[in-house]
C-alpha cells in the first residue's frame, strides 16, 4: 500500500514540475457566430428563430397573400380593437372591411397594434424598430398582440449589419432603438416563465416576399 501511495505521490509532484502552458491569447476579432448559418435563406433562419422564442411567423407570397392571412389572423383571434397608426399599413387594410383605429383615443381597449419594422435580424429572430417610424413607442409595448408587417428585404444575418444600415439609412442613431425578440416574458417569480409580464404577450410576424 505504501508502495503505491509513493507512486502516485512521485507521479503528483513529477506533474507538478512541469511547466504550466500559458493560455492562449483571447481572438477579440473572430467571428462568434456559426458562419454557416450566413449561407442558409435568412427567411427560414429568421423564422426558426422567432418560433424559438415563441414567436408566430407567417410567410406571404406577395402583398394580396399578406391581407388574407392577416384576415384570417384577425377572424381566428376574434380581435376588433386593432390600433395602426403607419400610413403604408392603413392603406392596406383600407383595401378590407377590417375597422381599426389611426390615433391614441381609446388606445387603453387595444387588442392588438399592426406596425412595420426597420429590419428583422435572422440570427436571433428579433424584429428592430426605431423612434423615426410613425408607429409611437405605445403601439410595440401596450396592446397584448403585436403584429408586424414586414419585407424579406428588410431581413439581415445580425445586429451588426442591422445597426450598420440603420445608421446609413438615417445618417444617425434615431433617439430610440428596440430589438424586440419574441413576446414579453419574465421568469421572477419562482423561476416560472410568464408571458406579456411587461409587454405584448403574443408577437407575429408577417414576412411578404418583394425579392421578385
Amino acid at each position: 500500500m505504501n508502495k503505491d501511495r509513493e507512486k502516485v505521490l512521485e507521479a503528483i509532484q513529477k506533474a507538478l514540475q512541469k511547466p504550466i502552458a500559458k493560455p492562449a491569447k483571447p481572438d477579440f476579432f473572430s467571428p462568434i457566430y456559426n458562419l454557416s448559418e450566413k449561407n442558409e435563406d435568412l427567411a427560414i433562419l429568421f423564422a426558426q428563430n422567432l418560433k424559438n422564442v415563441q414567436g408566430g411567423f407567417c410567410y406571404c407570397v406577395d402583398e394580396q397573400d399578406f391581407l388574407v392571412n392577416l384576415l384570417g389572423f384577425i377572424k381566428t383571434k376574434k380581435l376588433t380593437e386593432i390600433f395602426i397608426w403607419e400610413k403604408q399599413i392603413q392603406k392596406f387594410l383600407e383595401k378590407t372591411d377590417v375597422n381599426f383605429h389611426t390615433n391614441t383615443e381609446n388606445l387603453k381597449n387595444a387588442q392588438m397594434s399592426i406596425t412595420s419594422c426597420e429590419y428583422l435580424v435572422a440570427r436571433t429572430g428579433s424584429v428592430l424598430v426605431s423612434s423615426r417610424q410613425n408607429l409611437g413607442r405605445s403601439l410595440t409595448i401596450f396592446p397584448p398582440v403585436h403584429v408586424v408587417v414586414a419585407f424579406t428585404s428588410q431581413l439581415v444575418y445580425d445586429v451588426e449589419t442591422a445597426l450598420a444600415k440603420v445608421r446609413e439609412k438615417y445618417k444617425v442613431f434615431p433617439s430610440m432603438l428596440s430589438f424586440i425578440t419574441g413576446p414579453s416574458r419574465t421568469a421572477d417569480i419562482e423561476k416560472t416563465l410568464v408571458l406579456g409580464a411587461h409587454g405584448p404577450r403574443e408577437l407575429h410576424v408577417f414576412l411578404i416576399d418583394d425579392n421578385f
